[in-house]
């Protein structure tokens, strides 16, 4: 059994890799998504937000409105860094219960940790293998441009926002290039399934 992280940046196309290693056979952890279940109307992650952040980013069905959200944490760091420490002990937690549910279930699968901030919180200290989903800047931002219809300016700062891509292919030990045809990336992605297979 081996444990992996999968990380990426913006619009590099971390999720589409992550939906071809569940096609493979790997069973994927989800930080996002836990991270969406966690803030759900009044759970206690929920609660710390509003607390923090006001009423004011709540949509009209209490739920956190995450557009709303973002556009506050895009423009400040700090921000960015408060929502983070609130929200983050909430998903370790359930993302812990979630490996070892997987473990007793399927002892031999290659299990994927599937995390945006994996440097970022430190998460690759414990982990053999970080695969990092690679895309260079000027392809996230012309995606994200194209995906989000942001101006150029908005889309370099939700870009600029995050840890610089180069830096995570540096840290990574295992590196899915996503600037070509998904074809491509579908195959490198296959490669390094059987490599994590082989090494468990």
């Amino acid at each position: 059994m081996i444990t992996a992280g999968l990380t990426g940046g913006i619009a590099t196309g971390k999720s589409t890799v992550s939906g071809f290693l569940a096609e493979a056979g790997a069973a994927v952890v989800d930080a996002d998504k836990i991270a969406r279940e966690v803030v759900k109307q009044q759970k206690p992650a929920w609660r710390a937000v509003v607390d923090h952040f006001g009423e004011e980013i709540l949509a009209p069905d209490g739920e956190i409105d995450r557009q709303r959200l973002g556009d506050i944490i895009f423009r400040s760091p700090e921000e960015k860094e408060t929502l983070n420490r609130i929200i983050h002990p909430y998903v370790f937690q359930e993302m812990t219960a979630a490996e070892s549910a997987i473990r007793k279930k399927r002892p031999d699968a290659v299990i994927i940790l599937d995390v945006p901030l994996l440097f970022e919180v430190g998460m690759d200290a414990r982990l053999a293998e970080v695969i990092l989903v690679y895309a260079p800047e000027r392809r996230q931002i012309e995606r994200l441009m194209a995906r989000n219809a942001l101006a150029q300016e908005n889309a370099l700062a939700r870009v600029r926002s995050q840890m610089n891509i180069e830096e995570k292919r540096d840290r990574a030990t295992v590196v899915i290039d996503n600037s070509y045809d998904l074809e491509r990336t579908r195959k490198r992605t296959l490669e390094v399934y059987r490599y994590l297979k082989n090494k468990s």
